[in-house]
């Protein structure tokens, strides 16, 4: 179902998976409902700007839709005007929804959260304007936290607010010493993918750790572990950690490698030895204790992580996230807010038609 036919078909039933707000309240206090002339309620505020956002409509083709639907007849100055004006009325509400979720999570037990970030170019661009941070609960296999930053906003731990017990699994990119303090700080556990290169560790007596040649130490079959801890830095001791290795099958590492030669082929460098070598073998670095998890149930946890890159390719393809259609700032945190907005209603909206029998939505 496309977007466009949810705003028309479902827009009742979309409105049932809010955050219980005052929509009237919050869009005058975040100041995008100014004076009620074409525009009479928040309600078909929200409309009309969702429908811009998600999807792929000009602000042209959104007046004319909006006619059409009988919601009033806007110039697409208004629409523009109306687009500036949302983004903080965006954030209130995807705040709302995502504290919502927070509050509903189940947290017997060990909880675990796959973190990653996924960039969002401005038209005309090809690199990084925007860049969204998304937390996952695998428990509940649902977002919980949402964070859209610029271009600077690098890929850090240290994004998201963490709790006692639970465990971050997050990629190479996540693999920095200040970002795994913040975790340690908080009491919780983190998994993460290493580079060969990307993060000094030393051996439990402050010695330099041979990666390389812990690599050469693994089985064919087995995981192996090793004690190790972080290199300290300024303001950041050593941080004890279990560094866990597997040799790759024969295929999955010409895999590997053929994609090393690829990439620095593309670069037009000579592929690293090392990195060919390394291309072999899975490793991570964790904090959860053996008698948690051995060895093996690490890397079987770390393999879910793809969870979360599955998240990011659902809501691309429902949502035209790809590209954002605006320069303007504010529209383009207002189209961003409200596509990530859309998101959580729609994996709402799914999960309720599943399982709230007979009807589907929230009363």
């Amino acid at each position: 179902m496309s977007a466009l036919s949810f705003f028309e078909e479902q827009w009742k039933y979309l409105l049932t998976m809010l955050p219980q707000v005052d929509l009237e309240a919050t869009a005058r206090s975040e100041g995008a409902f100014v004076r009620p002339r074409i525009i009479r309620t928040a309600e078909t505020l929200l409309r009309i700007v969702l429908t811009y956002c998600c999807c792929e409509k000009s602000l042209r083709d959104t007046s004319q839709w909006a006619a059409e639907q009988g919601l009033g007849r806007l110039s697409q100055v208004a629409v523009l005007k109306c687009l500036r004006r949302s983004a903080n009325w965006m954030s209130r509400l995807l705040s709302a929804k995502l504290a919502e979720r927070v509050g509903a999570l189940h947290l017997g037990g060990l909880r675990v959260r796959l973190l990653d970030a996924t960039t969002v170019s401005a038209p005309g661009s090809q690199g990084t304007d925007w860049r969204v941070h998304m937390g996952f609960d695998l428990s509940s296999m649902s977002i919980d936290s949402l964070e859209v930053t610029g271009p600077e906003g690098g890929e850090s731990l240290s994004r998201f607010h963490l709790q006692k017990d639970e465990v971050v699994v997050a990629d190479r990119g996540y693999a920095h010493r200040r970002g795994l303090w913040w975790v340690v700080q908080a009491g919780a556990y983190f998994l993460i993918r290493l580079n060969w290169h990307n993060l000094p560790l030393q051996t439990l007596q402050g010695a330099a750790f041979d990666l390389m040649g812990a690599l050469r130490q693994v089985g064919e079959t087995a995981a192996t572990e090793f004690a190790v801890q972080t290199t300290p830095e300024p303001g950041i001791p050593a941080i004890r950690a279990r560094f866990v290795a597997l040799r790759k099958s024969p295929a999955a590492a010409e895999r590997s490698r053929q994609k090393v030669l690829r990439q620095a082929k593309k670069k037009g460098r000579q592929a690293n030895p090392l990195t060919l070598e390394s291309a072999g073998y899975i490793f991570v670095l964790t904090s959860i204790p053996a008698q948690i998890l051995s060895a093996a149930q690490v890397l079987e946890l770390y393999r879910m992580r793809w969870q979360i890159e599955m998240a990011f390719k659902r809501f691309k393809e429902i949502l035209p996230l790809r590209q954002v259609p605006a320069k303007d700032p504010d529209v383009a945190r207002t189209y961003l807010l409200a596509n990530l907005l859309v998101v959580l209603l729609i994996e709402d909206l799914t999960r309720n038609f599943l399982t709230l029998s007979p009807w589907g939505y929230r009363l």
